[in-house]
């Protein structure tokens, strides 16, 4: 990923390697952050499980929302912002099924954990988690002596139509 963001016009700001510190062995690399990304780069359009941060600048609210909706995945995003009121409007506007308001990645078991898109369906942890391992069921027992409506339940006879 990092390659094909130096390729299509990135400027990497700070890491794009292997850091000098790392062991002799494994895959390392260095937190990564990209500038002067554009909408159409593999590195804005993909996800990237990495120390690897696209940014990009908006000049309004809407189209900050239009950049980040506008994608196959929505697994998680975050807001970060003084403004009570924007964070709230970001929040509500984010297509993703976790949303973090001046933090990153807090994961509380009650809460539940999943995505939009094609980052999943359903959900783990917290009730809706265990709500995807049961199989619900209605069963209605009839337990009036009287007549509900028109349904008339077994034992009731039907009066004779007046004529």
């Amino acid at each position: 990923y990092i390659e094909a963001g130096k390729q299509e016009g990135a400027q990497v700001l700070t890491g794009g390697g292997r850091p000098a510190s790392a062991p002799a062995k494994g895959f390392w690399v260095a937190p990564t952050v990209f500038t002067n990304v554009t909408p159409d780069m593999k590195i804005w359009k993909e996800e990237i499980f990495g120390p690897v941060l696209s940014c990009m600048t908006f000049t309004s609210e809407q189209e900050a929302l239009a950049l980040a909706n506008d994608s196959w995945a929505g697994l998680g995003s975050a807001v970060l912002s003084g403004d009570q009121s924007r964070r709230e409007r970001i929040a509500k506007g984010l297509k993703a099924g976790i949303v973090w308001v001046n933090c990153s990645q807090p994961c509380f078991c009650q809460a539940p954990w999943g995505g939009v898109k094609k980052s999943g369906i359903g959900r783990d942890n917290g009730e809706e988690g265990f709500n995807s391992y049961l199989q619900i069921k209605q069963v209605t027992e009839w337990v009036s002596k009287h007549k509900w409506g028109w349904y008339i339940p077994p034992g009731f006879t039907r009066a004779p139509a007046k004529l």
